[in-house]
């Protein structure tokens, strides 16, 4: 069955390693029937910041709101960023803080600790580029920015299985490798995984 899959790239340079990544995914995606859709965080008009914290709505932008629907649409949500600093890009997090907010993405239950995700039946994978090897990555720091957007976010809202694909090391690559990285992710797409 060929699926929706949505593709979220949080690297804002359109030269990036992350950006042919997306191209590759989505061009193996298209090939093998998929229906795609491509958001590219940067090319947002939005506030990234949730200044009222959760106690008092913001009203959702119209790029957010287009977003939104991409997400709620989407079989599989594809995630493309770097790491800088252990994370997310700061653009990627205003995204996620903006939009995957209580009964859009979950709903605390009344009186509990616990609380319904309203995001199952989507599947997801993150693609991330490091600048260390990812042994190195999660030996010495623990994985940060997976355990934060596949645990504590998509997981958090029903989004399962979640994936991860390791691209790095980054800095030090050759013209070779970068190409057989988005070899790589031209195959993810064309799985549909």
């Amino acid at each position: 069955m060929n699926k929706n899959i949505l593709i979220i790239n949080g690297h804002p340079n359109k030269e990036s390693l992350n950006y042919a990544l997306t191209n590759a995914y989505q061009q193996g995606a298209i090939q093998s029937g998929a229906q795609v859709e491509v958001i590219h965080i940067g090319e947002l008009n939005f506030n990234p910041n949730l200044q009222y914290g959760y106690t008092k709505r913001i009203v959702l932008e119209p790029d957010l709101l287009a977003s939104l629907e991409k997400i709620k649409k989407a079989d599989h949500l594809v995630w493309i960023h770097p790491v800088w600093w252990g994370g997310l890009p700061a653009m990627m997090k205003g995204f996620i803080d903006r939009l995957f907010l209580p009964g859009i993405a979950y709903k605390y239950r009344e009186n509990s600790v616990w609380w319904d995700k309203l995001l199952t039946g989507k599947t997801a994978r993150i693609i991330t580029t490091l600048d260390q090897p990812a042994w190195y990555y999660w030996i010495f720091y623990g994985n940060p920015s997976v355990n934060q957007l596949k645990k504590s976010t998509l997981e958090f809202c029903g989004i399962k299985p979640v994936s991860v694909t390791y691209i790095g090391i980054v800095k030090t690559a050759a013209e070779k490798q970068r190409a057989n990285w988005i070899a790589k992710v031209y195959q993810l797409g064309e799985k549909q995984k």
